[in-house]
């Protein structure tokens, strides 16, 4: 009997989603790794469980500790989940800047959400920061540190990589991932060099983010900004340190845009904005290429989380992008 043992359990071995009209549009094979069909509904669930198992190993984490992290959202919402399902607290502190869905979510979860300014992680206030101060004054509680925790990235070398190299039976040419932590991004790079130094790793990065400025020039730059929740960075975070970079694709806002409406409307995907940064990215990938390669992307959560913004003409419409 195939059975699942639980939340914790049903996470990972999502599958590879061929995306018919971004394959035929290229000639090559775009595929999509359905990070959404985790249970908790995004890619942040495998770190989230990673963090917390090694907290266990290690005893960092006893019966009823607490999990405090600072986190866009997803992470946040990973890590209530298995909060719960292992009898832990959550205390999550956000950016104010995010979809309300998110905040929502976490709440309806039963994690303690406390908002705080979106500032530059420069600044003693930057979420992250508050959330390190926050674990340090509290008993019997850990601080996820999801930018910094390596357990973060051995999540993605040891199952996503793992299983993306399976799936495509070792034929995979490209992978391509934004990065916010970075452990998608480097989990899976450091894995498939590993297995093939000849695969393609590119960071794909939204406006706003300095690091397709440090992959082309060594030096941390951003210009413009972006509608993307949870991607893009200033620094390069512990988890991004001695990953492999081939190359860097930035993606704007109105091709991130049209790329989750072609999903939606031709492939049946209702999918989050940084998924429109990640196939965006994997397209333009394809055309440096050509055709006859696979290339290989992550479809990081569904849209549910943005709706009220990336799903309402409206509020795009606000922000000068167009349907």
């Amino acid at each position: 009997m195939d059975i699942k043992n639980g939340f914790v359990a049903t996470v990972g071995n999502t599958p590879l989603i061929r995306l018919k009209s971004f394959s035929e549009e290229t000639g090559c094979e775009i595929l999509g790794k359905a990070e959404f069909l985790n249970p908790g509904g995004s890619v942040k669930d495998r770190a989230a469980l990673y963090i917390i198992e090694d907290a266990e190993k290690k005893g960092l984490l006893k019966p009823g500790g607490t999990v405090v992290e600072g986190t866009a959202g997803n992470t946040g919402i990973g890590l209530a989940h298995i909060c719960n399902a292992k009898g832990y607290k959550c205390l999550i502190i956000i950016p104010e800047t995010q979809s309300q869905e998110k905040i929502d979510t976490l709440r309806t979860l039963g994690a303690e959400v406390r908002l705080v300014p979106a500032v530059p992680y420069k600044n003693p206030n930057n979420y992250v920061k508050v959330s390190g101060r926050v674990a340090a004054e509290m008993e019997n509680s850990i601080w996820a540190n999801q930018f910094e925790n390596l357990a973060n990235r051995n999540a993605h070398y040891e199952t996503t990589g793992a299983e993306i190299w399976a799936q495509t039976e070792g034929k995979v040419d490209g992978w391509v991932a934004a990065t916010g932590t970075g452990g998608t991004y480097a989990g899976v790079s450091m894995y498939l060099k590993d297995q093939n130094p000849k695969v393609r790793c590119v960071v794909a990065d939204p406006m706003g983010s300095g690091l397709y400025s440090y992959v082309k020039t060594g030096e941390i730059k951003s210009s413009g900004n972006s509608i993307t929740e949870g991607i893009g960075n200033s620094r390069i975070t512990g988890n991004m340190e001695g990953a492999p970079i081939d190359d860097a694709i930035q993606i704007d806002d109105q091709e991130c845009v049209r790329v989750i409406y072609q999903l939606l409307n031709q492939e049946g995907l209702f999918m989050g904005g940084s998924v429109g940064i990640n196939v965006g990215a994997a397209v333009a990938l394809a055309k440096q290429m050509g055709p006859g390669h696979t290339i290989v992307t992550v479809l990081c959560d569904g849209g549910g989380r943005y709706q009220s913004r990336l799903y309402n003409p409206e509020w795009l419409a606000s922000k000068g992008l167009a349907i």
